[in-house]
């Protein structure tokens, strides 16, 4: 499930960074707490930060879900340093399962966008097709 939110003004990350997200006063919580490591999703081109996750069955997953449009949460970061290498004459090989997509996305979606001259290479595995997300879109030719 994807989430979008409002960027801070004048807010920026590079490509395949993440945050940490903090519910504010969610409704309930369980022993791992209110906090959870969210890769973004988005490129920093684009309107919303978006981030995306699998939907366990967790008190933070099942606030997130419930929050109607217009809530709130703490964001803390861009953080990490797994972005994308800038030396063109070497491939970029991204091997990714799941959920683990979403860094990828970014730095892939960036690079299209940037008409970056890297050539990457995706190796993207999940039980069914219709469980990855952002598959569509990533099979799209972006000569």
């Amino acid at each position: 499930m994807t989430f979008h939110f409002q960027k801070p003004t004048g807010w920026r990350f590079k490509p395949g960074r993440y945050v940490d997200m903090t519910l504010l006063d969610p409704s309930e919580t369980d022993s791992e707490g209110n906090v959870r490591s969210l890769s973004i999703a988005s490129g920093p081109h684009e309107v919303t930060l978006m981030v995306a996750t699998r939907m366990r069955d967790t008190a933070f997953k099942r606030e997130l879900k419930k929050m109607p449009l217009g809530s709130q949460v703490k964001i803390n970061g861009p953080l990490g340093c797994f972005t994308l290498h800038c030396d063109t004459l070497r491939p970029a090989v991204f091997l990714a399962g799941g959920i683990g997509i979403t860094p990828f996305r970014s730095m892939i979606v960036s690079a299209a966008r940037e008409r970056l001259a890297n050539r990457i290479v995706l190796f993207y595995s999940n039980r069914r097709p219709e469980d990855s997300a952002f598959l569509q879109e990533l099979q799209e030719d972006r000569k």
